[in-house]
C-alpha cells in the first residue's frame, strides 16, 4: 500500500502544480464558462494538457531518478570480464532486438532483480543489481537481461506513459466534473466556484485515482507476459523459466525503491484486492504462460 500511497502522491502532486500555475495565469476561468456551466470541451482540453504533461515529465525524467535512486554505475568502460559479459550480453540482445544500445548499469543491492527505463527505445537505461550477478547463473542473467531489453524494445515505458497520460486526463476532468455538480445541486453555489467545489474536487481526484492505478497496473502486469515471451524469443524460454524460479526462491528478499517497482523484473506479493496494484502478475503465473509457449 505504501507503494500505491507514493504513486497516488506523485500524480496529485504534479496536477495540482500544474493547476497552481494554470489559475496564477488566469486560465482556469474555462473551467466555469460565464460563472455559470462548465465548458466542457474546454476543460477536457486542459485536462489533456495537465494529464499527460504530468505522465511525461515522470518519464523524461525516469533514466537520471533511477540512477539517483538506487546508486547505479554506468559501465562507459568495462573494468573487468564480468563487466564485458555485460555490456556484451546487452549489445547482442538490443542488436536482435532492433533497437539502439541502451546505457548498462549495476546497483549495489542484496536483492534479485533489474529494470529498464527511459523515454526513448533508442536511449534506454539497462541495470541490474550485484545480487543478482552474484545469485544467478549466466543463463539466467542473460534471460532477465533479455526481458528488460524486451520491455525497451515493446516501448512499454512510453506506452505505460500514455495510459497514465489517459486515465490522469480523465481522472482531472471528471473529479471537477463531480465537483461542479455538487457545488451547484447540493451546495446552490450560483455562480463561481465555492469552497464545496475544492474539496469534493480532491476528494473525487483521489478516489478516481486510485480507480485509475488499477487500470495502470493491469497494463503492467499484462507487460509482463509480453516482456518474458520477448526473453523467451531472444534467449530460450528454458532460461527464462529457470531465471523465474530463481527469483522464486528470493521474493521475500527487499525489492527495488518504492517508485522503480513497475519497471523490475519481480515486483512484488499481493493477494486479494490488493492483486488489483500489482505492477507484475506472481511468478508461478508467469512460469505456467512461458511453459505453455510452444517451442
Amino acid at each position: 500500500m505504501k507503494r500505491i500511497f507514493l504513486f497516488l502522491l506523485t500524480n496529485i502532486a504534479i496536477m495540482l502544480v500544474i493547476t497552481i500555475i494554470i489559475n496564477i495565469f488566469g486560465l482556469g476561468q474555462i473551467l466555469d464558462a460565464q460563472g455559470v456551466d462548465l465548458d466542457l470541451s474546454s476543460l477536457l482540453m486542459l485536462s489533456a494538457v495537465v494529464g499527460v504533461t504530468g505522465s511525461f515529465i515522470s518519464l523524461a525524467m525516469s533514466k537520471s531518478m533511477a540512477k539517483h535512486s538506487t546508486g547505479a554505475y554506468v559501465i562507459t568502460q568495462p573494468q573487468n570480464e564480468q563487466e564485458q559479459w555485460l555490456v556484451s550480453t546487452v549489445a547482442r540482445q538490443a542488436q536482435a532486438a532492433g533497437i539502439g544500445m541502451p546505457e548498462v548499469a549495476i546497483y549495489n543491492s542484496p536483492d534479485i532483480n533489474a529494470f529498464a527505463t527511459g523515454m526513448l527505445r533508442n536511449n534506454s537505461l539497462v541495470a541490474v543489481s550485484t545480487g543478482l550477478l552474484q545469485g544467478m547463473t549466466r543463463d539466467e542473467a542473460e534471460a532477465v537481461l533479455a526481458h528488460e531489453v524486451s520491455h525497451v524494445a515493446n516501448g512499454d515505458m512510453v506506452t505505460l506513459a500514455l495510459i497514465q497520460g489517459v486515465v490522469n486526463t480523465f481522472v482531472f476532468f471528471l473529479s471537477r466534473v463531480v465537483g461542479h455538480i455538487i457545488d451547484r445541486l447540493v451546495f446552490k453555489t450560483e455562480r463561481g466556484h465555492g469552497p464545496a467545489y475544492w474539496v469534493t474536487t480532491i476528494i473525487a481526484q483521489l478516489v478516481l485515482g486510485i480507480l485509475a492505478t488499477a487500470i495502470v497496473m493491469w497494463f503492467s502486469r499484462h507487460r509482463e507476459y509480453r516482456a518474458d515471451a520477448g526473453a523467451a524469443y531472444l534467449e530460450g524460454k528454458h532460461k527464462m523459466i529457470s531465471a523465474l524460479e530463481r527469483l522464486q526462491k528470493s521474493a521475500n528478499q527487499a525489492h527495488l525503491p518504492e517508485q522503480l517497482e513497475a519497471f523490475g523484473i519481480s515486483g512484488g506479493m499481493a493477494t486479494g484486492l490488493k492483486r488489483l496494484f500489482m505492477s507484475h502478475p506472481p511468478l508461478s503465473e508467469r512460469i505456467e504462460v512461458l511453459r505453455n509457449i510452444s517451442n
